[in-house]
Parts: structure tokens; sequence; C-alpha cells
């Protein structure tokens, strides 16, 4: 509910505020006095786009401030969260206008966009004039006011629900087949290379064990000459000449001249040294020993470990986890179409679900719309159009999360008349009562969206004026509605009344808005009856109105 509203330095007003009541609230006032002003200020501060010009001239700047009333579960405390903006019983909204045409908003003091002013404005307050677009005359908007209205809201969400799986499912199997033909066109590379990495059957740290034995085979071959002459000469030269010196000086030692043991001992020493030798550089020569062929495979193999690990641009000890990934991929392969099936086959399911749900909305969406026709024609009568057809007209459409139907309302004025969308067949009187018997029949659970009608009631009077205000104080009962009017039968019918005026001071034109007690409201409606002049019978005739 709107509480209240303060306006400063917009067009011609300087400063105002009102606070707004539930019920039925009217705005009178003679034409050009400034209601227009009010709702233009109201959009503003709702983010609408309206009209630039909003600032009064010679001020930095116009403002207005607008005080909410939310009530327990209200649609708007969701756009607050999903705004992550401050939410309470209370919802405060001001925007400022620079004479520049800069604009600045916050929601509860924080600072906001204006798309977030406008997300809160369709949970908190519906506009309905000769020429809104945003309201009942929006075809868009029919759809939702049929499903409203019939209670759909268990059967659109089985559609929602089983649209959503539908098509989580179809993306499921366009990924599959696509990843199934891309794995088909490198068919003949997967299979080709499994088969030649499965024959070759490289190892982890293969590569590096394959390096070292050559590196060791590739040495062996360099040096087993060299150990080999001489290990020979070992054998042959030294231990012979060693032999025949010690023979000749234990000969020499039995002469007394010469003392010859210590050199005897030294050349038994060396002989012992000699063999030890002998026996090592055997050994060596031993392990040098290797046959040429074996040197010739390791390399022949490690040069095609490598030579495979290029081709692929891999790391050689990553050949294992390579030739297991294209397996996995030929495995994929060939288990593709069977999983492809079962996709398939859920999408089947899915769609399935998607149809029976869609066509049971659609039926009750059919069954509903000659019963909305009916309300709708039963609010005409009343509203001196009992001569008009309604007719609430749903056709297949594309399919959606809320079903296959487009939904558009249609009138006839006349019978034999053909029939049409409202915006383009009825005129402005005619389409000011469509739109409030829609909105009679639409109300529904509403309460918390205050409504504004705008000289909804223009270009009629007498009765059909009478039972226009009855209507638009049936639907302010348990909620609130705004009425701007010139009709005082309307007017009567109002439970809080304001009267917008302009006046002059000092060469400056201004619009103000008076709250009217009984008595002043007694004679604003007598000169809505009669003009300026207000006379004696009219002021009778006001008071014959408000009392009903």
């Amino acid at each position: 509910m709107l509480s209240a509203l303060e306006i400063r330095d917009m067009l011609i007003i300087d400063h105002l505020e009102l606070s707004f009541q539930p019920g039925l609230n009217v705005l009178t006032g003679e034409t050009g006095a400034g209601k227009s002003i009010l709702l233009d200020s109201l959009g503003f501060v709702l983010g609408w786009r309206g009209r630039a010009d909003l600032v009064r001239q010679g001020a930095a700047q116009g403002e207005v401030m607008a005080e909410f009333h939310l009530p327990e579960g209200h649609a708007a405390y969701k756009v607050l969260e999903d705004a992550g903006l401050p939410a309470g019983e209370e919802l405060i909204l001001r925007r400022v206008n620079t004479a520049e045409g800069r604009k600045t908003a916050w929601v509860n003091d924080r600072r906001c966009s204006g798309e977030v002013l406008r997300a809160l404005s369709e949970t908190l307050l519906e506009l309905h004039g000769q020429h809104d677009d945003r309201g009942l005359l929006n075809p868009r908007g029919h759809r939702p006011m049929l499903d409203t209205y019939a209670e759909l809201a268990p059967l659109l969400e089985v559609t929602r629900s089983t649209w959503t799986a539908a098509g989580r499912a179809r993306k499921t199997v366009e990924a599959a087949r696509a990843a199934l033909q891309a794995i088909r066109e490198e068919e003949d590379f997967l299979r080709h290379s499994v088969a030649e990495l499965d024959k070759l059957d490289p190892q982890p740290g293969e590569d590096a064990e394959l390096d070292a034995s050559r590196r060791q085979m590739q040495g062996a071959e360099r040096i087993r000459g060299d150990v080999s002459r001489a290990l020979s000469l070992l054998n042959d030269g030294a231990e012979v000449a060693m032999s025949e010196a010690q023979s000749w000086l234990e000969g020499a030692a039995d002469d007394e001249t010469a003392d010859l043991s210590s050199s005897l001992a030294a050349l038994s020493r060396a002989t012992i040294e000699l063999g030890e030798a002998q026996d090592g550089v055997a050994r060596v020569l031993e392990g040098l020993d290797f046959n040429p062929a074996d040197l010739e495979a390791c390399e022949e193999r490690l040069f095609a470990i490598r030579a495979l690990a290029r081709k692929h641009d891999v790391l050689a000890d990553d050949l294992v986890g390579y030739a297991n990934d294209l397996r996995g991929r030929l495995a994929a392969l060939d288990a593709g179409d069977q999983s492809l099936a079962e996709k398939e086959e859920a999408l089947r399911v899915a769609d399935a679900a998607y149809d029976a749900a869609a066509a049971a909305l659609s039926k009750a969406r059919r069954d509903n719309a000659d019963a909305l026709d009916q309300a709708v024609m039963a609010e005409l009568a009343p509203l001196k159009m009992e001569r008009a057809v309604f007719k609430t007209l749903v056709e297949e459409a594309a399919a959606g999360p809320e079903g296959r139907d487009a939904v558009a309302f249609t009138v006839a004025t006349n019978p034999g008349a053909p029939s049409g969308p409202l915006n383009k067949i009825a005129s402005g009187g005619e389409l000011s009562r469509f739109l409030l018997a829609l909105k009679v029949c639409l109300r529904g659970d509403e309460g918390s969206q205050t409504l504004i009608f705008d000289e909804i009631d223009r270009g009629v009077g007498g009765a059909t004026a009478d039972a226009v205000g009855r209507r638009l104080a049936a639907l302010a009962e348990g909620g609130q509605v705004l009425v701007v009017t010139h009709s005082p039968q309307v007017a009567a019918q109002g439970a809080h009344h304001w009267r917008v005026q302009k006046d002059v001071a000092d060469g400056v034109t201004l619009s103000t808005v008076v709250p009217l007690d009984a008595a002043e409201r007694r004679d604003e409606i007598a000169r809505m009856i009669s003009g300026d002049s207000i006379t004696k019978e009219a002021q009778a005739a006001a008071q014959a109105l408000l009392v009903g």
C-alpha cells in the first residue's frame, strides 16, 4: 500500500506531502491543475520512463519520495533480496533528478538502479488508463491474467519443471551427439594410434632405463680394447719378467757379498699385487663384455619410444597415460551408440511429460476462458455495455516454460460487429469500462498492489459513471485504489478525497493538493456537477451522491 508521497521541485510543484489511506482515494480538480504531475512524479520515483523535463524551472534538482507498507509475504521482498537491499515492513523509495538530467535513486537509503525500481514497481503498483500499455491493454500480460483468474499456479509449476527437465535432457543428447561425432571423425586416428602404442607397449620409466643401458654399452665399447691390451701385457710381459728377475736374484742371494733379502721381499709383494691387478682387470673386462646386437636393440627401442612421443607431442613417460586416454575415447566410441540411445530415450520421456503437462494446462485455460468471458460480460451489463461481446482467445503458440498457448482478450462493441484487440476496437469510454470490468474479475489476491486509475471514467456519466464508481469502491475493499476523476458519481464513492488546484503567487504558478473534509468534499463534488458557480441545487445533488 502507498502510504506517503513527497514531491519537491517537480514541474509546478515546489513542495507537496501526501498521506494516503487504504480504500478508495479520490483526486479531483480542474483540467490542468496538476493531477497528471502527481502521476508523472510517482512514475518517476518508480523508475518508469517518462518525460525528461520534470525539474521545476529555476530549481537545481527535483526529488520524489514514496513510502509503501509491505504486508508479510509481499512480492517486493524477493526483489529486495535479489538486489541485496535491506527490507522491512516500510519501504522507502527516493529518486532525484538534476536540472542537467542526471538521476539517482535510493531504496531504504541504499543506492540502486532504475532497473531495480522498475522491478519493485511491478509488485507495488498498477496504473490503468485509456492509453495505458503497461496493464490490461498489453497482450503479453493476458495469459498471466487468465492463469491468475483460473488459479492455474499448480499446473504452471508442473509445466515449468517439465520444460526445464526436457531442456536439460535435450542439451545432454546434443552434447552426446556432438561428442560422438567428434570421436567418429578421429576414429581412424584413434585405432591406428592405439595399435601403434600397443605394439610398442612403452612402460613408465623405460626411456631412462634404456638411455642408461645405451650409455653403458657405448662406454664399454670405447674402453674394452684398451683394458684387453692392458690385461695381455699384465699376463704376459710383466709376469714373465718378474719371475725371471726373482730367479736371478734368488741365485745371487747365496753369495754373502750382497744382501738381497729386502729386494726379494719387495719383489714377492709386487708379484702378489700383480696377480691382484690381473684378477681385477680380468673381472672388469668380463663386465665390459656385451653383445653388439644388444646395443643395437636398445638403441632401436629407445629411438622408437622417443619418436612416438614426438609424434603425439607428449613426454616419453606420458605415453602410457596418453595410450590409456586414447583407449578410453575408443571405448566411448564403441559404447557411444548405446549411451546415446539411452539419453535419447530419456529425452523422449521428458518431452512426453512436458507434452502432457502443457496439454493439461491448455485444456484448463480453454475451460476457464469461457468462465472469464461470462464474468466480464456480467460486469459489462451494469456499465451500460450489455450489447458488447468479450472473448478470450486461446490459440496454439510456440512451446515454452508456460505451455503452448497464446492468450488474447478481444471485444466486439455491438452484435454482429467484428471482434478485435481491446485497444483497437473500443472507443475511449468503452475502453475504460472494459478495463474496469476486467480488473474487477481479475482482482483475485492482488490486494497487496495499489491500483491507480487515471480518468478511467472519461466519456461516461449518469448511471454508468455511478456503476464505475461502485466497482472502483469494490476493488478498493481490502486494498488500496487511487483514482483521478472528473466524474462526481465516482468521486462520491471515495473513502478519502483530495483536490488538486493551481494557484498563482508573485507571478509563479504552483500546484497544490488539499485534503477535503466532509463539507469541502460536498462543495468539490458540487463544483464537478455545476462548474465554477456552486449552486444550492448542485450542493443538494452532491449530498445525495455522498449519501448514496
